[in-house]
């Protein structure tokens, strides 16, 4: 070997070594293998059709297999969360939720880990609009007409949730907070008791996601008296949403985004996050999303910082009023 080769080899040795290889060279080397997409609940709902929908696209852009693993347990969520923050092989990745980031570390007392320290946003996926409903016995045919019944009825009416802490529990309870009303809440476990129980009369009203209810609500069997999107839904179009029927500013929606462990490198979080984004708004995504009534987000790591951290302050409060805890 020449002198000159020598020194080539050492100097180029030497800079990969010493991390002076330029970061983007080992950006596009990631992802090596292929990529775990833990999504904490189980098979089935708008969790899995937003995870499979990303971790579609995800596969043809990134060359590697991004596959999704459905790991759900303890609150349905506190096992996967608390795994996927100690995972360290820089190919695991979580689907994050309202519950496992916004609401869970002001329920639980202890949690096995740090919503904030834990793990690295990489981009808000999509949104589920919340839909509220009445069995079609209940005489109001939309939000204003149930309020009044509410507080013509107080403690005398009811809803039901897929239990303590599940996205409808909250959603009831921030419009309870919003328009100051009491209605009493009965938990169920989980949203297919719940729905039996609301389509036979047995409970007076409840908060569910679209994709659960959509078809119940064309059937006439649900009247939904208001979405909880900024926006009327195209499935409804004629229904309005709570902001328009006296309080501006409200929303309430299931929302999903990937996260990584905080150990995962900054370069791959950077490119990860370029890529999901372009995901988002593929025409195959778009499509698949749509299906379920979920809205197609995306977005930079920092503006889905920023924006659980205003979903926590504002569901702290929620939680506080409501003394909501865990069953």
């Amino acid at each position: 070997m020449t002198p000159s080769r020598r020194s080539f080899l050492a100097a180029t040795g030497g800079a990969t070594l010493c991390g002076l290889w330029p970061a983007s060279a080992f950006a596009q080397s990631w992802p090596t293998k292929p990529v775990r997409f833990v999504v904490p609940f189980a098979p089935g709902g708008s969790s899995e059709i937003i995870a499979r929908a990303t971790a579609g696209e995800l596969t043809k852009q990134l060359g590697q297999s991004v596959f999704v693993d459905n790991k759900p347990g303890a609150s349905g969520n506190i096992i996967a969360m608390a795994e996927v923050a100690r995972a360290d092989d820089q190919h695991t990745l979580i689907l994050g939720h309202i519950g496992t980031l916004a609401v869970n570390p002001y329920m639980y007392d202890k949690l096995p880990y740090d919503a904030n320290k834990d793990f690295k946003p990489v981009s808000l996926l999509a949104k589920v609009p919340s839909l509220y409903v009445v069995n079609p016995g209940v005489p109001a045919k939309d939000l204003k007409e149930f309020i009044a019944l509410v507080k013509a009825k107080p403690g005398q009416m009811n809803y039901g949730s897929a239990g303590n802490g599940s996205a409808g529990h909250l959603a009831m309870e921030y419009l309870k907070m919003t328009a100051n009303i009491f209605i009493t809440h009965i938990p169920y476990k989980g949203t297919g008791p719940q729905l039996t129980d609301l389509l036979a009369g047995r409970l007076d009203a409840a908060s569910v996601g679209a994709s659960a209810i959509l078809q119940h609500i064309k059937s006439g069997k649900l009247r939904c008296i208001a979405t909880g999107s900024t926006q009327r839904l195209a499935q409804l179009p004629d229904v309005p949403t709570v902001a328009e029927q006296g309080f501006p500013g409200f929303e309430m929606t299931q929302w999903y985004g990937m996260l990584a462990p905080a150990t995962m490198a900054q370069a791959n979080i950077d490119r990860l996050a370029a890529e999901t984004q372009k995901a988002m708004k593929s025409q195959a995504a778009l499509e698949r999303l749509n299906q379920d009534a979920a809205q197609s987000v995306g977005g930079s790591p920092a503006q889905f910082a920023q924006f659980i951290a205003a979903e926590q302050k504002r569901w702290k409060q929620v939680v506080e009023r409501a003394k909501i805890k865990p069953e």
